[in-house]
């Protein structure tokens, strides 16, 4: 059975302003034209490093604000969070075994 702090938690509604979705809009407008920019300068192999470190950026503030993972339950951002940590172990070893073959 429910109790009553967990009942009344699932039905509790999270409004978030459409102010915030414009500015987080406008930031990831912002994060795109960087990479697209970055693109054309050569940086040697930071370009995969920052062009990474962007689309992380951007996929953190996707999951955040617009999927409300920060409002979702404790276990489930533990999920996200075991998913995210899986993800740059693979992006880690995928570099080292780039960068010295």
């Amino acid at each position: 059975m429910h109790d009553d702090a967990t009942a009344q938690q699932s039905q509790t509604t999270h409004t978030v302003p459409y102010s915030q979705y414009v500015l987080i809009w406008f930031g990831l407008l912002a994060l795109t034209a960087l990479t697209v920019s970055l693109a054309g300068i050569e940086l040697g192999r930071w370009v995969i490093i920052t062009a990474l470190t962007i689309a992380s950026i951007k996929s953190l503030l996707v999951l955040n604000i617009f999927m409300h993972l920060r409002f979702e339950d404790r276990v489930f951002r533990m999920f996200a969070l075991v998913a995210f940590v899986t993800l740059v172990i693979f992006l880690v070893l995928t570099f080292f075994d780039y960068a010295f073959h």
